[in-house]
């Protein structure tokens, strides 16, 4: 192993610390060095160019410098770096110093930010600022010019590319986005449309002028856009040779049609055929007079010239439209010129229409609170021997508990049972009584109904949720014919829905809020009401009115506060007046009933199949949620028996249903024949 520089600088040492750039022929050295220890080399090269040099410990190894001609300083610190670059190590130069250090991890030192500051094989940072080409589509032109170990990154937010590499290779890389960061070529042309449809021949175009396998985002495609107003097209390509091919394209498609009679079928996507021929057949009746006397409704031909000007059913003297139900298709005979007008509207009013998710919420929450409290006396004088008897009884409007009553269910032969609460009884051979009666009661009830439902944009969305009751509307009877005995009696009934109600007419506005008719009903039988026979006894509670909602807004659309309360006393006149002691010929009751209603809606708006799907998922989810949550308890004495489950829903399919998983693993859903080498049975006539 040898090592070492020669040079005047080493015996004068007066040009130890000058220039890398100013150095002279007389102040040159030579390197020699055989498989000498890296760090000696480097502590060398760094005194012979007045160099900091500091080394990262993972610097390891040998290597051969060997110069056969002198070398500046400048000279030699760029051979250093050469030779340590095919080593696997860098030079990271920054203020008064150097760092030697693997490649892999120059790209995170503090080099310097450009790469004009440093020379050769150091690594270096530089910010390369765009005006016309995208950074984004450049990072994957640039990727492959740059060493693996080095990195490059976009910026989108003010067009820039950040590029680590080494400095002689930015240069290289500085060049080239020069080159490709131009104004576009790729120049906008207008194309006006003769005899077809602008939006026919842009999506032709596009069709046809697509390259296979192309990315959705390629900025090199051609674009063919439809602008219905002048019936033309714009045509953007990237260059003038791409873009001339669109023209030839559309200009062979532009031509006129060969059909006699100009007749045309328009296939719909969301619109109904047969009220859209109607809106069709009303604006050209009334607007036929400007359509024919345009300059630019001329027709093509003789015939169509007679077919536009002769009247015509269904579509007046400017052609014929006719919709078929079936295909929900229009049938449209017209000129050229007008069928353009035509499909200008037709694309503009066969638009996906929104739909509106209607989300409402009645709650009532209901407390009834009631007591009674009474003493009631009887009295009998004499016994059964006596021909004469005096007797005395108080009575009150209490039901089974009134002595009364009692008395007139025993003189019937029956028993009749106490009411509710607490009722004391006490008599004796004299025929005195007293009946003492209690009671309290403290009923709450919570309710909160969720009805929900979805429909198209202005069209009107039902729901009824409840019982179809029948009511007796009249009733009479007739007398048996032929004399014989006996009459035939007869009712007529109506049916009728109780229960919840819900009727929604939304409209949705252009600046995205809702308008919204809406009936709402809650009604029920009322079993506390006796009517004498006439029918059921119902409760009813509606709601209807017209409301404007922003999109996913809750509003409150009404509600009811109820609190009523009752206090009675039944007493017998004089007794009932004596303090203290006229409790005793006194009936007291009190009740408090205190009623909340509210009604709450929100409206949603879906607009794309996204959002339905995403709202559907959330809904399935929550039933299978509930289903789950469902289940019955495992026990020992019972059959363990699973409730019927929802499968799990991915992706607005269904998975794991037995059907599902059995055509998902190509197997047949129906089990198949246990011997199938045997011939099947005939299947029996019907």
């Amino acid at each position: 192993m040898t090592a070492g520089i020669s040079g005047p600088e080493l015996s004068t040492g007066t040009n130890a610390a000058a220039s890398p750039g100013k150095d002279t022929g007389a102040n040159k050295g030579t390197l020699n060095f055989v498989d000498a220890d890296i760090e000696s080399v480097i502590a060398a090269v760094g005194d012979y160019t007045n160099t900091t040099f500091i080394i990262d410990p993972r610097v390891k190894g040998t290597v051969t410098l060997v110069s056969e001609k002198p070398l500046s300083k400048a000279q030699a610190f760029q051979l250093l770096t050469s030779v340590l670059r095919l080593r696997g190590y860098t030079v990271v130069s920054s203020n008064g110093y150097s760092k030697v250090v693997p490649e892999a991890d120059a790209k995170l030192q503090a080099g310097p930010i450009q790469a004009g500051a440093v020379r050769g094989d150091q690594i270096a940072t530089q910010i390369f600022h765009l005006n016309f080409e995208s950074a984004a589509n450049l990072v994957s032109v640039l990727r492959p010019l740059i060493s693996p170990n080095n990195t490059i990154n976009a910026n989108p937010g003010n067009n820039t590319l950040i590029i680590t590499d080494y400095a002689d290779n930015l240069l290289r890389l500085g060049r080239i986005i020069a080159a490709l960061d131009g104004p576009a070529s790729d120049d906008m042309d207008v194309v006006p449309i003769r005899y077809a449809v602008a939006g026919d021949i842009a999506a032709m175009a596009n069709r046809l002028l697509e390259p296979a396998g192309a990315p959705a985002g390629d900025a090199g495609r051609i674009s063919v856009l439809a602008y219905p107003r002048t019936n033309s097209v714009v045509v953007r390509a990237p260059s003038e040779a791409r873009a001339n091919l669109a023209k030839a394209l559309i200009a062979k498609l532009d031509q006129p049609t060969a059909q006699p009679g100009n007749v045309h079928v328009v296939y719909l996507k969301n619109a109904e055929a047969t009220k859209l021929a109607q809106t069709l057949r009303a604006v050209v009746s009334s607007d036929s007079s400007a359509i024919s006397s345009s300059p630019t409704s001329l027709p093509s031909s003789p015939a169509s010239a007679a077919s536009a000007q002769a009247p015509l059913p269904s579509g007046g003297s400017a052609g014929f439209i006719q919709a078929d139900p079936t295909t929900n298709t229009l049938i449209i005979t017209a000129s050229e010129s007008v069928y353009r007008d035509l499909r200008t509207v037709i694309d503009q009013l066969d638009a996906r229409r929104a739909q509106v998710y209607i989300e409402s919420l009645i709650v009532e929450v209901s407390a009834t609170k009631a007591a009674e409290l009474g003493v009631q006396w009887g009295g009998l004088s004499g016994n059964s021997n006596s021909n004469y008897r005096v007797g005395a009884l108080t009575g009150f409007s209490s039901g089974g508990n009134n002595l009364i009553s009692q008395a007139a269910a025993k003189t019937a032969g029956t028993i009749l049972a106490p009411g509710n609460g607490l009722t004391l009884g006490l008599f004796n051979q004299s025929g005195l009584g007293a009946l003492a009666h209690a009671l309290e009661s403290d009923s709450s009830a919570n309710i909160l109904s969720m009805p929900n439902l979805i429909t198209l944009d202005n069209e009107e969305a039902k729901i009824i949720v409840g019982q179809n009751v029948p009511f007796i509307t009249g009733q009479y009877t007739t007398a048996a014919s032929g004399g014989a005995a006996g009459v035939n009696p007869f009712q007529t009934v109506e049916r009728k829905d109780i229960g919840l109600t819900l009727r929604v007419k939304p409209q949705i506005s252009q600046g995205g809020t809702v308008r919204m008719a809406i009936y709402q009903e809650t009604s029920g039988i009322d079993n506390t009401v006796t009517t004498g026979g006439a029918g059921l006894a119902t409760t009813k509670r509606s709601l209807d009115t017209n409301v404007l909602v922003d999109d996913g807004q809750i509003i409150v659309l009404g509600g009811l506060i109820d609190d009523k309360m009752e206090d009675g006393v039944e007493k017998v006149p004089g007794l009932g007046d004596i303090p203290l002691l006229g409790g005793l010929f006194r009936y007291k009751t009190r009740s408090h009933v205190k009623r909340n209603l509210m009604v709450f809606l929100r409206p949603t708006i879906i607009r794309n199949n996204e959002q339905s799907m995403s709202l559907a998922q959330d809904r399935y989810d929550y039933i299978r949620n509930a289903e789950i949550a469902g289940q019955p308890e495992r026990t020992i004495v019972l059959p363990n028996m699973d409730a019927p489950q929802l499968p799990p829903l991915q992706d607005g399919r269904m998975v794991g249903g037995p059907l599902l998983q059995q055509a998902e693993s190509g197997t047949p859903a129906l089990p198949q024949d246990p011997a199938p080498q045997q011939p099947a049975a005939a299947a029996p006539q019907q």
